[in-house]
């Protein structure tokens, strides 16, 4: 753009004759080049800005750092410098070096023992001239490679996909206003803010520091929290030492703090440890592992059984490449290699299903334990209710009450005095207005277009002050010190002092009733500080149980000149509703065998009343404080805590212990919660439920799966999912292995009893494209069936190949090889010599009842007609394509040679279509009087229980 205009610039300069004309430039005109000409400028200064080493970094004062990285402290980068910088740093994200080419994966394929057998045969059929077999031979070989590497690179593709479904998040100053990013948005020079529970985004140089404490484990190994300052260093010294410094991928644990970006994606020290992750493999599923031993045993039964065949055949005097030949072709027909690779791609895509759903699973083992969850220890706040707190009622320490109108983070809404409904403003009435004003000044929270950024609690104080038009209040204080919240204390406060008055220092506190008391020595009566006295004491602790039987959170507000020396001012009541749809998800675990308890840092009154408003435990609820949990010795705490439904006055060792005691209990624990307090709980737990919205990211990276809308009627999408994945591979190991066995017992039955191979290589390995390709596949994505959230919890001790699956199983390879033996027998002329309409017709009957077969393994209990045909349309597309391949196979007279067929009549394919229905007809039998012994069993344990 500049080039032309700087070309138009050009075109104003005239020649005529000897001498120059020029004709003058306009004043626009003048100004936009010298405008474009600044700009040049300021794009070059830009891309000179670098990355600082954390050393050097360390040692910058706050205006060196500044100018460095050419950026304001207090505004932050303008949204031009973003967008140039970018250009020269790129994202701040770690991009895999995924190098390797399709055609290098592809030609891997063939490093395969079996394919390289294949191979070996091909070559040995051209050097005895028999072209025909070794055209037939690769060309069935690269169909079978194709098949498999089509699975391993979707396979990839699919994990590729689970590392974008959880971006961090990071809180950025940019042209002076607070702004929320995705963290990969970040360059050089930004300005992030820091809070409790926020992972770090990148690398950055403290400006700003508030009692910050970080864990560094991720990156040191370090296990003590790093104490952090904004004060430039001198000294040499290791990562550890640099104590002005955080890192990208450590947690904020304590406190808060602003800094400077000056290092991002790979050019952070994380980005050294990704290069090593890089290196390092996936480790394989517990389900995975369970395959692999699975699959190994069956690969030493068929090589003992194929070794037996080709010996056999070659005594009986056949030829030895033809022997071997089909020896490998039913090795790599026989040999499950791909039932590792089906269970990594149902898996996968049982987990996109649920990102679909708003649910996140990090790691792939949970899909399975989530099948097996019996126990779900719920965090109350945000998780079981909405989290979008709102202040309904306002008592003051002299006994004036108010009740507070309108929903939500805005000022919409009233704070009217009892019962005069006299509405307040400012400081209309000097109690409420210092109640409200300690809320607000005792606050990290920002509320812009209706959102708040920062904690829901303080949010709703934000809007108290707004509807009270003292929402600027905060203005008129310089805060000099901050005590921030944590779990354990159960309280927060500021140190500030008023701008325009000269008055001294005021703490303002905010907390848990029985923890703010603690400091008061006085209580406010209209504006006059009066002694606490054991009365008036009593009569705030009657008010605060009152609210808290109303499932109100209560908080306590108080402020004075010295922190063990405050006045209290009286309590906040703020409710958060239950969750829409909570109520109905309680319920339906509930009936589905799994116990859901509430886990709670609130009073007792107030976590009764939202139990009993989402009927957990129909309302019959036990309780049980964190004082108790404390007390009572592990053992006894095992034994009684399967009987408690609420957990109240919780901290993060009470919720530790109280899992720890479920999984004692032979329980698997499914825990969901929200904040830093919840994160050691969701670590230890079975699996760990943080909240996608509310969730601070320390919760979120302890957890295993996230909730992304915050709905806790997602976990229902969730267990249903990991209950129908664990059934899809059953469906899909009692496919594979009855069509294994069938075809290693014909080929064993014909070669021991001297009759002429019933199959030939190429249709053998034909046969293995339909049990490894999209007719098996398309089981691992069978839609979950509806009555499976009602089937009790599994075991997780329950192994895939149990009892009653080996038998259906046996019996389905059974009625095949007989359905098989019989048209060969049928079909095999006088003098014993196979033809090809009699290989013809044994391969289709074959391919005809393996067809059927993965029809009725759909599902293990359910009837055809129950399921629906048309439910699994990628299993109907893909038996289409198998049943016109196979026509293909028999009619085409190119495919008629590479796998010796000859065209069948319609009449055979119809006596071929009734018999292979047989299996399924035979199994779909067996499911119904499974289904009525099922039901006379339980109608006996109901007469019996009556």
């Amino acid at each position: 753009m500049v080039e032309t205009r700087f070309s138009k610039f050009l075109q104003k300069l005239g020649f005529s004759g000897a001498g120059h004309q020029y004709e003058p430039l306009e004043r626009g005109e003048l100004e936009t080049l010298f405008d474009e000409q600044c700009e040049l400028k300021a794009i070059e200064k830009e891309k000179t800005v670098v990355a600082l080493p954390p050393k050097e970094a360390s040692k910058c004062q706050r205006e060196d750092l500044a100018e460095a990285f050419r950026v304001d402290l207090e505004n932050g980068l303008s949204e031009f410098s973003v967008t140039q910088r970018r250009l020269v740093h790129g994202w701040n994200e770690f991009v895999a070096d995924n190098t390797e080419p399709m055609w290098k994966k592809y030609l891997d394929q063939f490093k395969n023992p079996l394919i390289l057998l294949l191979l070996a045969s091909a070559l040995v059929s051209i050097l005895t001239k028999k072209y025909e077999d070794a055209v037939s031979i690769t060309v069935a070989m690269l169909i079978v490679v194709t098949v498999a590497f089509i699975q391993e690179y979707r396979s990839e593709k699919s994990l590729e996909e689970l590392t974008k479904l959880v971006p961090p998040e990071c809180n950025c100053v940019r042209e002076g206003k607070l702004q929320h990013l995705l963290a990969r948005d970040l360059v050089p020079g930004d300005i992030v803010c820091l809070s409790i529970g926020d992972r770090i985004p990148a690398d950055i140089r403290l400006t700003e520091v508030t009692d910050l404490l970080v864990d560094e484990s991720s990156l040191t190994g370090e296990a003590e929290l790093c104490s952090k300052t904004d004060t430039p260093l001198t000294g040499e010294g290791d990562l550890t030492t640099l104590r002005n410094i955080v890192f990208m991928g450590t947690l904020v644990q304590y406190g808060k703090g602003q800094g400077v970006v000056i290092g991002t994606g790979e050019r952070s020290q994380f980005g050294e440890v990704f290069k090593m992750m890089r290196a390092e493999e996936t480790p394989k599923t517990p389900l995975q592992k369970n395959m692999d031993s699975l699959g190994k045993q069956l690969t030493l039964f068929s090589f003992c059984i194929i070794g037996i065949i080709i010996l056999t055949g070659w005594l009986q005097g056949k030829h030895l490449l033809s022997m071997f030949t089909i020896g490998v072709s039913l090795a790599v027909a026989a040999i499950p290699e791909g039932l590792p690779i089906v269970v990594m791609v149902t898996l996968v895509l049982g987990v996109l299903r649920m990102a679909k759903k708003q649910v996140i699973v990090k790691k792939l083992p949970i899909v399975e334990t989530l099948g097996c969850c019996n126990v779900i220890c719920s965090d109350k706040t945000g998780t079981l209710t909405a989290n979008e707190m709102t202040v309904t009622q306002l008592v003051t320490s002299d006994g004036l009450h108010a009740e507070v109108s309108g929903v939500g983070y805005n000022g919409q809404g009233t704070v009217c005095l009892l019962p005069s409904k006299e509405v307040i403003k400012e400081f209309s009435n000097v109690s409420v207005g210092k109640l409200v004003e300690a809320g607000c000044v005792a606050n990290n929270a920002v509320i812009r277009k209706n959102t708040v950024m920062g904690q829901p609690t303080e949010g709703a104080l934000i809007a108290l002050a707004m509807k009270m038009d003292l929402s600027d209040i905060k203005d008129s204080y310089v805060r000099k010190k901050e005590l921030p919240f944590s779990s354990e204390q159960k309280w927060m406060a500021v140190k500030c002092s008023p701008k325009n008055e000269e008055q001294e220092d005021i703490y303002f506190m905010k907390g848990a009733f029985e923890e703010v008391i603690r400091y008061c020595t006085t209580y406010n009566n209209g504006g006059i500080p009066l002694p606490l006295t054991p009365q008036q004491r009593s009569f705030c602790q009657q008010e605060e149980k009152k609210m808290g039987l109303l499932g109100l959170r209560v908080l306590a507000l108080a402020s004075g000149p010295e922190l063990e020396q405050l006045t209290f001012l009286g309590l906040v009541g703020i409710i958060d509703p239950p969750r829409a749809g909570v109520k109905e998800a309680v319920q339906v675990l509930s009936e589905s065998g799994v116990s859901v308890k509430m886990i709670t840092g609130d009073a007792l009154e107030t976590a009764l009343a939202i139990g009993r408003n989402i009927s957990l435990c129909n309302g019959k609820l036990s309780a049980m404080s964190g004082e108790e949990v404390e007390s009572m010795e592990q053992s006894k705490l095992a034994d009684h805590v399967g009987k408690v439904s609420v957990f109240f006055r919780t901290s993060p060792k009470h919720k530790l212990k109280i899992i720890k005691a479920l999984q004692e209990s032979g329980a698997i624990v499914a825990m969901t919660g929200d904040g830093v307090n919840d994160a050691v709980a969701l670590k230890s737990a079975d699996i760990g439920i943080a909240m996608g919205r509310t969730g601070t990211d320390v919760s979120k990276e302890a957890a295993n799966m996230i909730l992304v809308d915050d709905n806790f009627s997602a976990i229902l999408n969730a267990v249903e999912e990991g209950k129908g994945i664990f059934h899809n591979i059953k469906n899909f190991v009692r496919f594979q292995l009855s069509t294994s066995i069938a075809a290693l017992s014909l080929i064993t039955l014909s070669t021991m009893c001297n009759l002429p191979n019933p199959l030939n290589a190429m249709q053998i390995l034909w046969v293995n494209i339909i049990m490894d390709g999209p007719p098996a596949q398309s089981l691992g994505v069978e839609p979950v069936d509806k009555d499976t959230l009602q089937q009790p919890p599994r075991n997780v001790k329950d192994m895939i190949l149990n009892r009653a699956l080996i038998l259906k199983i046996l019996l389905s390879a059974s009625v095949i090889i007989s359905g098989t033996l019989f048209i060969f027998w049928k079909e095999i002329p006088e003098d014993k010599e196979s033809t090809p309409r009699t290989t013809t017709m044994t391969f289709t009957c074959f391919v005809f009842f393996d067809l059927f077969n993965a029809l009725t393994c759909r599902s293990q209990t359910k009837l055809i007609f129950e399921i629906g045909f048309l439910r699994n349309r990628m299993f109907l597309y893909s038996v289409l394509g198998s049943v016109l391949g196979q026509l293909a196979v028999i009619y085409v007279p190119p495919l008629q040679k590479v796998f010796q067929t000859e065209n069948l009549g319609a009449l055979d394919l119809l006596l071929l279509t009734g018999l292979a229905s047989s299996v399924f007809i035979l199994s779909e039998l067996l499911k119904l009087c499974e289904k009525f012994c099922s039901r006379a069993q339980k109608a006996q344990a109901h007469r019996e229980a009556v």
